[in-house]
């Protein structure tokens, strides 16, 4: 743990970290300089450049008529005629501009040919010009009046360096400013989403919407989950084994038992708690006559809902009778309401007549509208009410299967009298209701939590389901 002093200094880890790169650029760019400082330094001198002693041989016209030869080149450059041998072998079958060569000592020099003198040439005739390291004697000679150009070449090793220096002085500024980068970065994605937003809404109600008519219609899907149920019916040789949910789709069925219960061929245990069977496999319906009779007295009990689809678009099943009293949907408070409508809806198709009573939370919710199939009742006498017992956390209520006699539903929060009254009818010793609460309760056994994009989320099972609206 740092002390309020090192806070103060802010010695941390990327403080440290910049203070390095920063020391680094300093000492790469030092280099550089020091590299372009010798570079023109050897510039300078003349000597590293390239550069030699030539003599550029007059027009006639320019000399006062007398034509230049070797000899008359050397006693004007080298002080000494005899040295004109010096200028024959340094220029000896070079070519020159107009195709011309000195090949020989008695040869005639034609005006503007460019010859090479030794080094220790001196005079006003003596002029600098750049070897070109070619057949060529040399090339572009400065101005009669002795004026040399400098041209600078930049090393490579120089230019290394500088590339260098400009990519870590970026890294820094990355490392410096990546913070801000980081923070601007959000806020133009959050202000494009935003932009979106209203059009993602809109599709995602769409496909929702369209969910909700396929389930209105789907009676198939249905009768497979019912019939499902069947295979997990007690017997002679073992107990019930309880479904708590079910997926039903084109290529075969998948159930959630307990992590204690086993199914046997032809389903395959796809994690602790799932298994999955084909389609095509043998179901319940091929057993004796004894298991049927069982199996449908097995199903009779179950009230299985549509809760939503999964991310493939299948939809997912739940039974209400292993709820064990009341279901808490939280959240986003519209999605929670689609939730808890479209339960209502799937029980007023698969159990018509059951009997409703809607109750009003503390938070002034708006009521929920009970569908036509189901039977309002205004209000239900239950036992003496009993508060229920604080309990945290969701559990799979899967000792005891409690048929669904009729359903409790409140909209939004329960209030200190609606909790009591909820416990009356749908907690432990109450009448046997089943509860639906849109937002928090407490001692429910099953809580689910919905969000603004139409998602909800069933812990018991480990699922995310898009939701009908």
């Amino acid at each position: 743990m740092s002390s309020s002093a090192d806070r103060g200094s802010g010695h941390g880890p990327a403080p440290r970290a910049v203070r390095t790169l920063l020391r680094a650029l300093v000492a790469l760019l030092a280099a550089c300089l020091v590299a372009l400082g010798g570079t023109g330094a050897a510039h300078a001198a003349g000597s590293g450049d390239g550069l030699v002693k030539v003599f550029v041989v007059p027009d006639p016209a320019q000399s006062g008529g007398q034509l230049a030869t070797l000899g008359s080149i050397a006693a004007a450059t080298l002080g000494d005629a005899s040295r004109s041998g010096e200028i024959l072998d340094l220029n000896r079958g070079q070519a020159q501009k107009d195709g011309g060569a000195l090949n020989g000592p008695d040869d005639q020099l034609h005006p503007g040919w460019i010859l090479r003198l030794p080094q220790d040439a001196s005079g006003p005739d003596v002029r600098l010009a750049r070897d070109t390291g070619t057949r060529g004697t040399a090339s572009a000679p400065p101005a009669a009046g002795g004026q040399t150009s400098t041209t600078f070449t930049f090393p490579l090793a120089a230019a290394v360096a500088v590339l260098g220096t400009i990519l870590l002085a970026l890294v820094t500024a990355g490392i410096v400013g990546r913070r801000k980068v980081r923070i601007a970065y959000d806020a133009v994605r959050r202000a494009v989403r935003r932009l979106g937003e209203p059009m993602r809404r809109r599709r995602r109600l769409t496909q929702r919407q369209a969910t909700g008519r396929r389930f209105a219609t789907d009676a198939e899907a249905v009768r497979r989950a019912y019939g499902t149920l069947g295979e997990f019916a007690p017997t002679r040789q073992r107990p019930e084994r309880p479904v708590h949910a079910l997926r039903v789709d084109g290529t075969g069925v998948t159930v959630w038992l307990t992590a204690a219960d086993t199914a046997d061929a032809p389903w395959t245990n796809v994690d602790g708690t799932r298994w999955r069977r084909p389609a095509a496999a043998a179901g319940w319906l091929t057993g004796g006559e004894d298991t049927a009779v069982t199996a449908q007295a097995a199903v009779g009990a179950a009230c299985l809902v549509r809760a939503g689809t999964d991310t493939d678009g299948e939809p997912v099943f739940v039974d209400l009778s292993r709820l064990d009293g009341v279901l808490s949907v939280s959240g986003d408070q519209g999605v929670a309401r689609d939730v808890v409508q479209n339960v209502l809806a799937e029980i007023a198709r698969t159990r018509p007549e059951t009997p409703v009573t809607v109750l009003r939370g503390a938070d002034g919710a708006l009521p929920l509208t009970v569908p036509s199939g189901l039977r309002q009742l205004p209000r239900v006498d239950a036992p003496a009410p009993v508060l229920p017992a604080a309990e945290q956390g969701t559990v799979r209520a899967g000792a005891a299967r409690r048929p669904v006699r009729g359903l409790v539903v409140v909209a939004g929060t329960p209030g200190e009298a609606v909790a009591a009254e909820l416990a009356a009818l749908c907690g432990p010793g109450g009448a046997g209701w089943t509860g639906l609460v849109c937002g928090e309760a407490a001692g429910a056994h099953w809580r689910w939590r919905t969000d603004a994009d139409g998602h909800v989320d069933i812990p018991v099972l480990e699922v995310r389901l898009t939701v009908p609206a």
